[in-house]
C-alpha cells in the first residue's frame, strides 16, 4: 500500500538573511526538504518589494540586517499582506508576538529548521504542532 503525502500549506518561502553563509546552508537544506525557495534577499528593500508583488507562503527573517533597516521592517510588510513570518535570530526582540508567527533562536540545527516550519504549518492549519524545536518560540 502507498501513503500519500499530505499537501503542505507551506511551499514557497522567502529567506531574508544577510550573513551568506546561513542564508545558503538555509537556502539548500530546504530545497532538499521540497520547498521552494522564491527569493533569498538580505536587505529589508528587497524583501518587503518581493512580498508585495509574489506569492509566498512563508517568511524566514532575521531581524538584525546590515542595510537598511531590520527584519521588524519586513515583518510589518508581511503582516500587511498577510503572509507568516518566523524570526530566526539571536537578537532579543520585544514585541515579537504582535508581528510574528514565533522565533527561533540561532544558533539552530537543521532539524530544529524544519520542524520549526512543520510546527508554523500546523497552527496555520488550527492545530497543536507535534514537535516544537528546543529554540522555538510558537505565538498564538
Amino acid at each position: 500500500m502507498l501513503f500519500a503525502r499530505r499537501a503542505r500549506k507551506i511551499n514557497r518561502i522567502l529567506i531574508v538573511e544577510d550573513e551568506p553563509l546561513v542564508a545558503f546552508d538555509n537556502e539548500h537544506l530546504l530545497r532538499d526538504a521540497g520547498y521552494e525557495i522564491v527569493a533569498t534577499v538580505d536587505t529589508v528593500a528587497e524583501a518587503t518589494a518581493y512580498v508585495g508583488q509574489h506569492p509566498v507562503d512563508l517568511v524566514l527573517a532575521d531581524v538584525n540586517l546590515s542595510a537598511g533597516g531590520d527584519g521588524t521592517d519586513v515583518a510589518r510588510a508581511a503582516q500587511g499582506m498577510d503572509v507568516p513570518l518566523v524570526f530566526v535570530t539571536g537578537a532579543n526582540l520585544d514585541g515579537a508576538a504582535k508581528m510574528a508567527m514565533g522565533v527561533l533562536a540561532k544558533p539552530y540545527n537543521q532539524r530544529d529548521l524544519l520542524a520549526t516550519i512543520e510546527a508554523v504549518e500546523a497552527k496555520l492549519a488550527g492545530k497543536t504542532p507535534k514537535r516544537v524545536p528546543k529554540g522555538l518560540t510558537l505565538f498564538d
